[in-house]
């Protein structure tokens, strides 16, 4: 299946526009509140505005088509499928942020000159993120997605606490050294490849056939490390859980959500293309999907800090997607596709969650938490959404997702990997459920309360409508996808075909 290439300014305005919104807000923030939470809003709908546009181009009648700026610039389905992600999370994050930041914390009043650099990195963030996405070099690739790491670097470490601060170092290094293997890996393409200076990732699986056998399982190895890494896929993970953990709510909801998918959509468009040709890497993305997927559902069982569990959750999720997309089938990439839109929904909802439990009770640890009165009915009421869908449960939309990522697996003789992928559902809606059940219903024994237990949970009450506005939002579109799936198939449908035609043959 041939892709048509349609010349168009789209694939730069995708980027620019957030970018462009980013510089009032860091320059003008300080002193104008205007030029803050409500440009960073106005910078995200506009960029919303232009993703419909190319929306409106790329999934019409007349065969596979693709966007592309004298080829540097290419937005094909998976680039769009990501820029509604990234467009869609950032605008939610900047709405809950509004109420969230503005509370008095026990750490101290947030300053005028954080709260515009908060907006400002935040809008630059999605702006880079879109960058990442339409972006056509292999090198530049990897550039991108550096940007997109210094960029988030201090919203981690926003508190700017002693264990804020080593989580976003952490982060920093971590990824920066793993990232490293997969520029190993782009250079060593560039060396064997006729293609010369300009490898395009759109001509790329093209070129497999040329590239000695060696060479492209020793490149894909450096580029599943090096990704990987981003993706937080175990062993490459140890990164993940310090920063959701230390990072304030909106930011936590947004390296599950979004940073961390950026690594599986480098995967795809460099690893996966291999794919078909080299049964070896199946076998590897499964084994590490599958090794990803069961031991980081077990380490969440074992935290009581709601934020680590989730952390730890994100981790097995990952696996569930690496393996999927690993595959590199139709079905293999529909089920991976599909549960990346899924989980950035789920993990989403629960981070806002957790952040609204933290705003209102002044605690993250489950055993504290479960002396809030049964007064956040909504958070309550999405908490349980979440975890029902992240866990596979019918009728949401984690449900079908996890169905075909199972069918997938069986599809390609990994039986194996398809029972694993259950057990860490099972694993996983037990967790999360558990977790709830002692949050929300469990009634505290007095007399187990220490004397210097947190008070906050006892006074807590539901959080304002600007915050929970958005848990509800997400909580519907779980619900949505698991119904009606077929509002989203065309996107799906079209960022898997667009991978299949550019893959190896």
């Amino acid at each position: 299946m041939k892709v048509t290439e349609i010349q168009s300014i789209f694939p730069l305005l995708i980027f620019l526009i957030p970018i462009a919104f980013s510089v009032p807000i860091l320059t003008l923030g300080r002193r104008y509140k205007a030029f803050r939470e409500w440009c960073a809003f106005a910078g995200l709908i506009v960029t919303f505005w232009v993703t419909v546009l190319i929306y409106r181009q790329i999934i019409s009648p007349g065969g596979l088509k693709a966007l592309t700026w004298h080829g540097w610039f290419y937005l094909d389905g998976l680039s769009l499928l990501m820029e509604f992600l990234v467009t869609i999370m950032g605008t939610l994050i900047v709405l809950y942020s509004v109420k969230y930041l503005a509370k008095e914390s026990p750490r101290g009043s947030t300053s005028e000159g954080k709260l515009s650099l908060y907006y400002g990195l935040l809008i630059l963030f999605v702006g880079l993120m879109n960058w990442a996405c339409v972006i056509n070099s292999l090198i530049m690739l990897y550039v991108s997605l550096e940007g997109t790491t210094l960029t988030t670097v201090y919203l981690v470490a926003y508190d700017w606490e002693k264990k804020s601060i080593e989580a976003g170092f952490k982060y920093l290094l971590l990824i920066s050294v793993g990232m490293i293997f997969s520029l190993f890996a782009g250079i060593l393409l560039y060396c064997v490849s006729s293609s010369g200076p300009a490898l395009f990732l759109s001509k790329l699986g093209g070129r497999v056939p040329e590239i000695p056998r060696t060479i492209a399982l020793v490149s894909c190895g450096l580029f599943i490390a090096g990704f990987g890494t981003k993706a937080g896929l175990m062993p490459f993970h140890a990164w993940l859980p310090d920063a959701h953990a230390e990072a304030p709510a909106p930011i936590s909801a947004l390296l599950s959500g979004v940073i961390i998918k950026m690594g599986a959509y480098a995967l795809v468009r460099t690893v996966v293309v291999f794919a078909p040709q080299y049964r070896e890497i199946v076998i590897l993305m499964a084994v590490i999907g599958s090794v990803t997927m069961i031991l980081g559902i077990i380490m969440a069982l074992t935290q009581d800090d709601l934020k680590r569990l989730l952390a730890y959750s994100s981790v097995s999720e990952m696996g569930f997607i690496a393996a999927g997309l690993g595959l590199g089938t139709y079905l293999g990439l529909f089920g991976g596709f599909f549960h990346l839109v899924n989980h950035t929904i789920m993990k989403g909802l629960l981070f806002f969650c957790a952040g609204a439990l933290l705003y209102a009770a002044g605690s993250r640890k489950i055993s504290e938490l479960r002396l809030i009165p049964k007064k956040m009915v909504v958070t309550g009421f999405c908490f349980f959404v979440a975890a029902l869908a992240i866990g596979g449960m019918p009728p949401f939309n984690g449900f079908l997702s996890s169905l075909t990522l199972f069918m997938a697996l069986g599809e390609s003789d990994l039986f194996w990997a398809s029972i694993l992928l259950v057990v860490a559902s099972f694993l996983t809606v037990a967790a999360l459920v558990w977790a709830g059940y002692r949050i929300f219903w469990t009634k505290p024994v007095p007399e187990l309360i220490p004397v210097t237990a947190n008070p906050g949970p006892r006074n807590a009450k539901e959080v304002p409508s600007l915050m929970w506005g958005g848990m509800l939002f997400l909580a519907i579109l779980c619900l949505l996808f698991g119904v009606y799936p077929q509002v989203i198939y065309p996107l799906l449908d079209s960022a898997v075909n667009g991978i299949l035609a550019i893959s190896a043959p």
